[in-house]
């Protein structure tokens, strides 16, 4: 049984390997980033927002084995924490910077105002899924928003995960196709539970 714990920075470069192999084939970043250098470009995307946020604003948890990952934004993270990086985002997206814009715009119609427990990555290692690790790294982060009172918010675009979410508690609170023949797009909250 593997062990999750809270990340630092030493566990970034093997936390954005694993979100690279679990992210390699997602319908938003196969679309949202350029295919030229794609798997570079989605290793620098989860390399800026783990450093950037999820471990300089929020929480990140970590299997010891870095084969399971989940970053949250917290209500202790300042709102504007993502605009400084927004040209950083969209140089990343290279030529797809103008529908991964579009896709944005369509999403944060759905996002919640007030602070709140915002599952904002989490990824398997495609060889460790169907073990329980997505549960388990996801875990710690339902329990304190619970214990702060606090709701979880979450979005995905696979389909396949909606009812793995739902599992855990979270009810699906809009869903959307995105522009441009984009992929569906879920919106899922979480009451707190205590």
């Amino acid at each position: 049984m593997v062990e999750i714990r809270l990340a630092d920075a030493g566990d970034l470069e093997p936390a954005v390997d694993t979100l690279v192999r679990a992210f390699e084939d997602y319908p938003l970043t196969r679309l949202g980033l350029d295919p030229d250098g794609y798997l570079d470009r989605l290793a620098q995307y989860h390399r800026l927002f783990l450093r950037e946020v999820g471990l300089a604003h929020g929480r990140v948890w970590v299997a010891d084995d870095h084969t399971a990952v989940a970053s949250w934004t917290t209500p202790r993270t300042p709102p504007g924490v993502f605009a400084p990086l927004a040209a950083e985002f969209q140089e990343i997206a290279g030529s797809r910077a103008e529908l991964a814009s579009q896709y944005e715009q369509a999403m944060v119609l759905f996002r919640p105002s007030e602070p709140i427990w915002f599952l904002s990555v989490v990824g398997v290692d495609p060889e460790r899924q169907g073990r329980g690790l997505g549960r388990a790294v996801i875990a710690p982060g339902i329990a304190a928003a619970d214990e702060e009172n606090s709701p979880a918010f979450l979005e995905t675009q696979d389909p396949a995960n909606v009812a793995f979410y739902e599992s855990l508690g979270f009810e699906v609170l809009a869903e959307l196709d995105l522009p441009a023949q984009g992929p569906k797009h879920w919106a899922m909250r979480r009451p707190p539970r205590n």
